[in-house]
């Protein structure tokens, strides 16, 4: 890693860097630039790769447990890492860290586009989800570093907090569009000219940010962490090829256990844990956590079902499949500002109940559909399942700032982060477990799927109900609510 950080300092300091870096030395504007585009890039790789899942399958010969290990080799690593991210750039410096992690996003991008095996693949996207757990955190700490008063601080969160669900939004379009075009690689070939821009904006105008060296590294807790979610993800997804009994399914549950009771061990009695487990005393954090997993676990098991649906059952392109899923998307950004009127009048719970009941009546609609069914008929339940979940994330998130110490802020909101892609990858693999085994299986294993989401929104919006009992978003936050809700990626 020393090598790493040098090699920065080399770039940083090379003649070309000295000819393209203008006279001052930060701009806040040109930071939030920056991170905005970082967060572009790792939210559009959660979703732009699902239109094209069909296309992989046919040019790298893989099924359907491959198609889920290239969306939770990211998803996984990416969730794995989140919190160990943020204190790697406490200790070395949130410039440094995001330069690193940008770099390498960019780079795994460019090994993704150019994989020419289902192996390749799926290492590239792992790596993709390092980078991707050291960008985002790192971000938030440049943008706090580059607007220290309370106000603008607020706004430029809301500016990288929307243009991140935009860009979640746009992903299933852009891609389809992409992949008609020219072909699957090219939605990971996207990503070099904005890595390089974003990089180049970041070593040029961040800000160099402040550092605590004695910062601890739960090094015993994230190798625990990973062990337990990457084997409960290897038992979901390899059991649907290889059976629920086969020796490495069991394996992957038994590690799981283990790991995760080891985990909850070293955390309780760690002096410097990566999730102190004091954090969920608080019944609001630990329902925003419950539900931020269960609300991602049906959404990512969404978008990864209805992709193969469409295009394997409907016979739809790449570019008809990002276009079927426009309505869902597409109204993301006025559902959160909804959401944000309605939890600064009301608190977060009404919102929370209300969308999670809503995309609950979606996902269990579309449970009825088949091969036979009017695209305008499925319409309704996505609208229904995109503005719901919507709904639910901008609330869910300010519950959560508003309970937290300020000391613990950003390990609070990195807790709901962390639960949020650890649901995306249960997801995943849950569904996909579901659908494998052919075509034949898949509107069966659909239907099934999608009840489970529904059920699972259903739960979530009655534990939201019972504990959620915020009234005013004030507690121990100086951001205006508005403000901290505008905009949330779904």
């Amino acid at each position: 890693m020393t090598t790493i950080f040098q090699q920065e300092n080399n770039l940083r300091d090379s003649p070309l860097m000295s000819y393209l870096k203008p006279n001052q030395s930060t701009s806040p504007r040109l930071t939030l630039i920056a991170t905005s585009l970082g967060l572009v890039l790792v939210t559009l790789d959660v979703t732009v790769v699902n239109v094209a899942l069909e296309r992989i399958q046919a040019s790298l010969s893989t099924n359907v447990t491959g198609l889920q290990w290239i969306i939770n080799a990211y998803t996984l690593v990416f969730a794995s890492l989140l919190l160990t991210a943020g204190a790697i750039g406490d200790r070395f410096g949130a410039k440094r860290i995001f330069v690193i992690g940008f770099a390498l996003f960019t780079i795994a991008s460019l090994a993704c586009g150019l994989a020419g095996t289902i192996g390749a693949l799926i290492a590239g996207r792992a790596v993709q989800g390092v980078g991707a757990a050291l960008c985002v955190p790192a971000s938030l700490a440049l943008l706090s570093a580059s607007f220290p008063e309370a106000a603008s601080r607020a706004r430029a969160v809301s500016i990288w907090a929307g243009v991140g669900g935009l860009a979640l939004a746009a992903g299933p379009v852009v891609g389809g569009i992409m992949v008609d075009r020219f072909g699957w690689p090219s939605i990971f070939f996207l990503n070099l000219p904005l890595g390089l821009l974003g990089i180049w904006l970041t070593l040029s105008y961040a800000p160099s940010g402040s550092k605590t060296p004695n910062r601890g590294l739960d090094l015993a807790g994230q190798v625990l962490a990973i062990l337990a979610l990457g084997g409960f993800t290897l038992g979901f997804v390899e059991a649907g090829a290889l059976g629920w009994t086969h020796p490495l399914v069991l394996s992957g549950f038994t590690c799981s256990l283990v790991a995760g009771a080891l985990f909850i061990l070293a955390e309780a009695r760690g002096a410097d844990p990566m999730l102190p487990l004091s954090l969920f005393r608080s019944s609001v954090v630990s329902t925003s956590c419950i539900v931020g997993l269960l609300t991602n676990f049906a959404y990512y098991g969404l978008m990864f079902v209805l992709s193969l649906f469409f295009q394997a059952t409907k016979g739809y392109s790449p570019l008809m499949t990002g276009l079927a899923f426009l309505p869902m998307t597409a109204l993301v950004t006025v559902a959160n500002l909804i959401s944000g009127r309605l939890t600064a009048r009301f608190g977060p719970r009404l919102p929370m109940v209300m969308g999670q009941a809503l995309a609950a009546c979606g996902y269990l609609t579309l449970a009825g559909i088949d091969g036979g069914t009017p695209y305008s008929v499925i319409i309704g339940p996505l609208l229904a399942a995109g503005i719901g979940v919507a709904l639910t994330v901008p609330a869910m998130t300010a519950a959560v700032l508003a309970n937290a110490d300020k000391q613990r802020t950003g390990i609070t909101s990195g807790a709901l982060n962390a639960a949020r892609q650890t649901g995306g990858v249960i997801g995943v693999g849950v569904f996909g477990s579901l659908v494998a085994g052919g075509p034949e299986k898949l509107l069966a294993g659909m239907h099934v799927a999608l009840i489970l989401a529904g059920l699972a929104l259903g739960i979530g919006a009655v534990i939201s109900f019972v504990s959620i009992k915020v009234r005013l978003i004030t507690k121990s936050t100086s951001l205006p609510v508005e403000m901290i809700t505008k905009g949330e990626a779904s």
